[in-house]
């Protein structure tokens, strides 16, 4: 049997003000048209198929699109909640889809389910796991001595009967780590080694009684521990973090006589997402200017402060989503305590002083007082201030 291993859709996300409905439904065509060139029987999608808890309108009607177009063409999807996926909601109506072959498992509730399948002589059982917390894991397990996620996910395994004979596949949303390494980090879950987006890591050992381990949480597609263990990585790139991702989805086959072999099939998006560098003057230039249409971090080296930059440059790039400077005010400002700032210094003082760092000469009285208005705005100084 095939399948396909996707993760962190986040549908419904935008990139600042900039909507991704149209390049995540055109990622999810490519998707599909791989499907169906590589004649896969199931797809296993490792949460975060939403981007929030409350999804928009547009990302239900699009994950709509995608399980219809997978039911059509009787591929079985296997699907779990992540940490960004609200419970109910991606629940609701999962007894209705199970008559397509549509499993989702969004909450826990005291047993790791499984589907099992046999395709010849391969018996093949698929178990998910939805996001969990230590928390909630206590509540079945009141004998259990649960601290952590790796406790909550080892308690879970452990009263969880595997038959080895199987080939055993496991759908998950967790933070995993390989031994002595962390897993390389991108996107919207921030940064850490002991926790990602508020979620705690856990040892990929757990895992060791699976053949495969289709993981969500992390947006760079990775293995970890051993290459049966895998982040498929978003199917887009969500932040400048992943600017320099190679964008993939693992194609999974698995038989009773091999190891599971696992293909990586690139993802070539609608738009890019690009970091491009320099002064306004050379990024402007034709010769330099490619693929325009592309998302765009953009870091001007210009010493002087452009009036406008983003309207400059979307004039060029229309899908500009950010500016940040790197001259010498900006590197000068990186090396400064800021906690030595603030010391004995009034507002005006302090404002004055960053002022000169970043534009090297006075604020004007008339800007002071559009600070200061901004400050009382939000709660700042007084009214005195």
């Amino acid at each position: 049997m095939k399948f396909l291993h996707l993760g962190d859709l986040h549908l419904g996300k935008a990139l600042s003000n900039f909507d991704l409905i149209e390049d995540q439904r055109y990622i999810l065509d490519r998707i599909l048209h791989i499907a169906e060139k590589e004649s896969i029987d199931g797809m296993l999608i490792a949460g975060d198929v939403y981007d929030k808890s409350i999804p928009s309108e547009a990302a239900t009607k699009l994950l709509d699109y995608f399980l219809m177009k997978l039911a059509k063409k009787k591929i079985k999807v296997f699907m779990v909640s992540g940490n960004h996926d609200s419970d109910d909601r991606l629940n609701y109506g999962s007894t209705l889809f199970a008559s397509n072959q549509i499993f989702i498992s969004a909450v826990f509730d005291g047993t790791l389910h499984k589907q099992s399948f046999a395709d010849g002589d391969t018996e093949i059982d698929i178990y998910m796991l939805p996001f969990v917390k230590a928390s909630q894991i206590r509540h079945y397990f009141p004998d259990e001595d649960i601290e952590s996620y790796e406790d909550a996910v080892r308690t879970i395994i452990r009263n969880t009967p595997i038959d080895k004979n199987n080939k055993n596949i496991l759908v998950a949303h967790q933070f995993v780590s390989g031994k002595g390494e962390d897993p390389a980090l991108a996107g919207s879950e921030g940064i850490g080694t002991q926790s990602v987006g508020m979620v705690e890591k856990i040892g990929h050992d757990c895992f060791d009684d699976f053949d495969y381990v289709a993981l969500g949480h992390i947006h760079s597609p990775q293995r970890v521990g051993r290459d049966e263990i895998r982040y498929s990585g978003s199917p887009l790139k969500y932040s400048l973090s992943e600017a320099k991702n190679e964008k993939s989805v693992p194609l999974i086959t698995v038989s009773a006589e091999e190891r599971i072999k696992i293909k990586l099939v690139p993802l070539k998006p609608l738009r890019d997402m690009r970091h491009i560098k320099g002064t306004m003057k050379e990024l402007l230039d034709q010769k330099n200017v490619k693929a325009p249409e592309d998302f765009i971090y953009a870091t001007l080296t210009d010493e002087d402060m452009i009036n406008d930059a983003m309207g400059v440059l979307q004039q060029v790039y229309p899908n500009t989503v950010r500016i940040d400077y790197d001259n010498s005010h900006t590197r000068e400002i990186e090396q400064i305590d800021i906690s030595r700032i603030a010391e004995n210094k009034s507002f005006p003082e302090l404002i004055g002083d960053f002022y000169r760092l970043m534009y090297g000469c006075e604020i004007t009285e008339e800007e002071m007082d559009v600070m200061r208005a901004a400050a009382r705005e939000a709660g700042v100084i007084n009214e005195a201030g």
